[in-house]
């Protein structure tokens, strides 16, 4: 009798130890905010990862604005309505790209190893550093706009104007972030990664209308730089912070971002669960 009852516990056990509860919404918001506040606590521990989103907006906006202010508009004070808003947008694709990268870095370490253990939502560990990141890419476009003040920069959409671009920078940089992460989840170490994004990057911020007019540009190229992303945020940011317009380019702009999260998010997602 204790032959046929012993197979039949350890089948039990088996049983329940194979019932997964799984998480419920609110679940998985508290889980992806605990993953945030972990993210958060790692950047105050290595405040190199705020050099992007620190140094770089003030360099890159007095270098560019003197380099190609004077060639480009006839003066600095006249290339800076121009040169922030591009800077803007640079620096947040910038900064976003660092996230495909600590990712990787993290699956490199064995912390998702440890995070698959645990009974909770497979999309916490990327949606939380995800959140976390509204604090860099806060950062970057709050120090660019200053510095384009401290330079003479006088936006005429006003308050709500520059907010309005402000806000709608830090949401282009979390919807174009997701691309980095799924380099981060595919890609075989933080090298490739970074390579894959530097790859990325350069063409969609320099092939834009960030530093001069697309119609100064060859027929061919022109086509591009309209259809690309990074321009059609730059041309919304421009028309909320330099005329305190909401125009169509904001709309096309958001559901831009927004199809950017629909495709990319999901793809990340399945990608690390074949990781786990």
């Amino acid at each position: 009798m204790s032959t046929t009852l012993l197979p039949e516990r350890e089948t039990t056990e088996v049983l329940d130890r194979a019932v997964v509860t799984r998480p419920s919404l609110r679940d998985t918001i508290d889980q992806s905010l605990a993953m945030a506040w972990r993210a958060v606590k790692k950047m105050r521990r290595n405040p190199e990862q705020w050099f992007d989103v620190t140094l770089q907006p003030l360099l890159f906006t007095a270098m560019f604005a003197y380099i190609f202010g004077g060639a480009i508009s006839g003066s600095v004070q006249d290339y800076l309505p121009i040169v922030i808003t591009g800077i803007l947008a640079q620096t947040a694709l910038t900064a976003c790209m660092a996230t495909g990268i600590q990712l990787r870095e993290d699956m490199d370490k064995g912390v998702f190893d440890r995070f698959k253990s645990l009974p909770i939502a497979r999309i916490a560990p990327l949606v939380g550093p995800a959140i976390a990141d509204l604090l860099r890419y806060s950062t970057a476009a709050t120090l660019t706009i200053l510095t384009g003040l401290l330079m003479g920069y006088r936006p005429d959409g006003g308050f709500f104007g520059v907010l309005g671009g402000w806000a709608l920078t830090i949401v282009a940089g979390w919807s174009l972030a997701w691309i980095f992460t799924y380099f981060g989840t595919v890609a075989r170490s933080a090298q490739a990664v970074q390579g894959i994004s530097m790859m990325v990057m350069f063409p969609l911020t320099f092939l834009s209308n960030a530093f001069v007019p697309a119609s100064t540009l060859p027929g061919w190229l022109e086509a591009f730089v309209n259809v690309n992303p990074v321009s059609l945020v730059i041309s919304a940011v421009r028309d909320l912070m330099n005329e305190g317009a909401l125009t169509a380019d904001v709309g096309w702009a958001l559901l831009g971002c927004a199809l950017v999260v629909a495709v990319f998010l999901p793809l990340s997602v399945r990608s690390y669960n074949r990781k786990m």
